[in-house]
């Protein structure tokens, strides 16, 4: 079998974020953050290069947090 990938063995297992060639104080987006929070840093290309996705996750984490929030107060609201 032929593979064409250039993969150090020994930086397969670890994530990414350990790497030598990852942290150069490079900017990740949303994109990057969100496919490394899904693969436990091990992938920060698998959501690929769209940035509305990114956007997408963080508006969906803000809404869930907002209406949460705001079920608490309606729900205990009634005892205070």
């Amino acid at each position: 079998m032929k593979t064409d990938s250039m993969f150090d063995g020994r930086y397969l297992a670890e994530p990414t974020v350990f790497r030598p060639d990852f942290n150069q104080f490079q900017q990740l987006n949303q994109t990057q953050a969100w496919a490394m929070f899904f693969t436990a840093s091990h992938d920060y290309t698998a959501l690929g290069g769209n940035t509305e996705l990114g956007r997408f996750f963080t508006n969906l984490l803000a809404a869930i947090a907002v209406a949460g929030a705001v079920g608490s107060l309606i729900y205990f609201g009634t005892y205070i």
